[in-house]
């Protein structure tokens, strides 16, 4: 394999005062291992204020310059594989992909190819040169939506650069499980669930800072469409936070609660629900500073026919069930095989 080296700059916030070297430089650069950056730090490859420091342990006191010479691997064992791609943009510099849902970004355990890494370097054999194959962040599996991609080294330093600012714009399209009454922000921190590592959880120890901003866009019986804007991007944010509220996203294999409808719903929505096997998650909008012009570029992606559907049944159940008289018949749900937690008028918050 080949080596590829750029330098990540930052200034450790007065927040980290005391703490350990790399425990500071991990919460910087965190698409980075800790273990990596003790290997960097001991390699001489972080400079604080101009000064080479090879010393893991060494105490931060806040407001230090911060310089790491990052040394990646490029992608030459990773095989090139024909997977149809939609791109959105692209330019020398960046590409703008829309991701379709069960597409894996990265190889890894359980998926050593069939990724979005392997159908990047075939669309673009130049891109082995380039860390990642360019890419910067993710989308989980069965999460659609827009993910940028860096064709350069230098553009995609500028891009990891912007994320560790919060410079990039991501915004979300979800459907919830639950009546929300209004929006808010959740800033709760996240890591690793210590009973599942599978799976991430709110923790007040030991979890990274994660800030979500949501709106309620509009309300269904017993469901709710709303709009997320990331400030942070840690793994699940959004579904983590949502479940934490107590509002899951639907179809969430991971994070969603006991199968639930309303009261009266038609059995073939009933079907529907019960069949969304993915979490009802759509990035559909980005905003970054591009790397060579320095310009604002903003891009939408549609919602996918499949939560195009969901919600287009979540409206017509509202319309049925507002046309019902009362005596309705109710439906015999068992005949379907369905596990329901019924919810009743007084369940439902005006």
């Amino acid at each position: 394999m080949t080596q590829s080296k750029h330098n990540l700059t930052a200034t450790i916030p007065f927040s980290c005062m005391g703490e350990r070297l790399d425990a500071a430089l991990a919460q910087l650069f965190s698409d980075y291992s800790r273990n990596r950056i003790q290997q960097w730090i001991k390699d001489g490859k972080v400079r604080l204020d101009g000064v080479v420091n090879t010393k893991p342990r060494h105490s931060v006191l806040g407001g230090e310059q911060v310089v790491l010479e990052v040394e990646l691997q490029a992608e030459t064992d990773i095989p090139a594989q024909e997977i149809e791609l939609n791109v959105v943009y692209e330019d020398d510099a960046i590409m703008v992909i829309n991701k379709p849902a069960g597409l894996v970004v990265h190889p890894g355990a359980g998926n050593p190819d069939g990724t979005l890494m392997n159908a990047l370097l075939y669309y673009n054999e130049a891109l082995r040169e380039v860390p990642r194959a360019g890419i910067v962040h993710r989308l989980d599996k069965d999460t659609t939506g827009l993910m940028v991609v860096a064709k350069t080294i230098p553009a995609q330093t500028h891009l990891v650069e912007q994320l560790q600012r919060h410079a990039v714009e991501r915004i979300y399209d979800a459907v919830v499980v639950g009546r929300m009454n209004s929006g808010g922000t959740i800033n709760k921190p996240i890591g690793r669930n210590p009973s599942d590592r599978k799976k991430m959880a709110v923790r007040a120890v030991g979890g990274k800072e994660a800030v979500s901003h949501y709106r309620v866009l509009e309300h269904f019986r017993e469901h709710t469409r709303i709009r997320v804007k990331l400030e942070t991007g840690r793994t699940h944010q959004i579904r983590v936070h949502m479940s934490y509220l107590g509002f899951p996203l639907v179809g969430d294999p991971l994070y969603g609660t006991r199968f639930r409808i309303p009261r009266q719903m038609e059995p073939d929505f009933v079907d529907y629900l019960r069949h969304f096997h993915r979490q009802a998650l759509h990035a559909g909008a980005l905003s970054l500073t591009h790397p060579v012009s320095r310009k604002v570029m903003k891009w939408k992606a549609p919602m996918p026919d499949d939560m195009l559907e969901l919600i287009d049944i979540l409206r017509e159940d509202v319309e049925i069930y507002e046309e019902q008289q009362l005596g309705y018949d109710e439906f015999d749900y068992e005949d379907y095989g369905v596990e329901v937690e019924w919810v009743t008028d007084e369940d439902i918050p005006d």
